[in-house]
């Protein structure tokens, strides 16, 4: 068993985009070997029945999922399970294969524990990715499908591009994301309109019963957001996922001219656009948080707050595959110290 904090200073080196495709071989090399796979499960895996739900018909064993962006082309399913994930997103896909945007697209902001990244959209297409997805699914945790327009997709003609994908992936994902928010698609970001939003929702559910959720942007005004996520769940979205990456780059000392930031920066900025979300939607639809959560404590107030599940991504980048485990140990130490029994008793708490 390798310790992740004696091999970050070699990974740390390395390009991030490097450091994670050898991340991606090592996990494939351990889901090849049984005993090495089912001891990183018993590792980091937590399964306790008090973290247990049920939502969009799936059993949720522990609410800590990951978010979309790292698994892109569903190859590395059963590695975010060895490393304790209670549910994987991937994504984001596109319609046909895109390379994404020129290198170097990906950059850490170490001091900051962040991350800022400009890439693109880099996928296989919807069919190599669906081919894989039949070999996975269902899996033993829930599954869900992030969605995007390719670049070269125009504006008006984007609702074919989610429509298309939705009618491939229904029947290989427990639930699909409608990705409207990352900054490195041009354009992609003025798709967050309540017109939009309505259209697609409307052609959405009549494609398919599967949960589908919006994904929005943490750079958007409170009333703003407000406004089209409700407008998403009265035209039938069975969820809201905040947020995505943000374009305020001075959230970092040193930031390169592109892409959006994620990790401990943007923890407060994510949690107040959340939290004014969840104040209008909270009862009404299921709501996922993610952006900066890196401590069990974060995740327990994203849940009081309304959060049915959290998802993290560029933490892991500087606290390793033990964060998971972590957060969830960390989360039963929390609902006993409150009294709770239960999850749900948690979820919603101090709305």
């Amino acid at each position: 068993m390798f310790d992740y904090q004696t091999l970050k200073p070699l990974l740390f080196k390395m390009q991030p985009e490097t450091a994670h495709h050898m991340g991606e071989y090592f996990l494939k090399i351990a889901n090849s070997m049984p005993t090495l796979f089912n001891r990183w499960v018993e590792k980091h895996f937590v399964d306790d029945e008090a973290l247990h739900q049920e939502i969009f018909g799936r059993t949720f064993l522990n609410p800590v999922g990951l978010a979309a962006g790292m698994d892109k082309n569903a190859t590395m399913i059963p590695g975010m399970l060895a490393m304790g994930f209670g549910f994987t997103e991937v994504g984001t896909i596109t319609p046909k294969p895109q390379k994404g945007n020129p290198k170097p697209r990906m950059w850490r902001h170490v001091k900051e524990e962040s991350l800022q990244n400009a890439m693109g959209f880099n996928n296989d297409g919807m069919k190599k990715v669906k081919k894989r997805l039949l070999q996975r699914y269902p899996f033993t945790t829930p599954i869900g499908v992030n969605i995007g327009k390719n670049k070269v997709t125009p504006e008006d003609e984007a609702i074919n591009d989610y429509t298309t994908l939705l009618e491939t992936f229904h029947e290989v994902a427990d639930y699909l994301v409608i990705n409207i928010s990352s900054p490195n698609t041009p354009g992609l970001r003025d798709l967050q309109n309540e017109s939009f939003i309505k259209e697609l929702f409307i052609k959405a559910t009549a494609i398919t019963k599967k949960p589908i959720l919006l994904k929005i942007a943490p750079d958007m005004e409170a009333a703003d957001a407000i406004a089209i996520t409700k407008v998403a769940v009265e035209n039938g979205a069975a969820g809201i996922i905040a947020t995505n990456t943000s374009i305020e780059h001075s959230l970092v000392s040193n930031p390169e001219s592109i892409g959006g930031i994620s990790g401990a920066v943007i923890k407060e900025k994510s949690f107040q656009l959340f939290d004014a979300i969840a104040k209008e939607l909270y009862g009404k639809t299921t709501l996922i948080s993610v952006g900066g959560i890196d401590c069990a404590e974060e995740a327990y107030r994203r849940l009081q707050a309304g959060a049915s599940l959290v998802q993290l991504l560029s933490p892991l980048v500087f606290h390793g595959p033990s964060l998971i485990a972590n957060i969830n140990k960390g989360i039963l130490e929390l609902m006993k110290r409150d009294g709770f029994n239960t999850i749900e008793e948690v979820i919603g708490s101090k709305r």
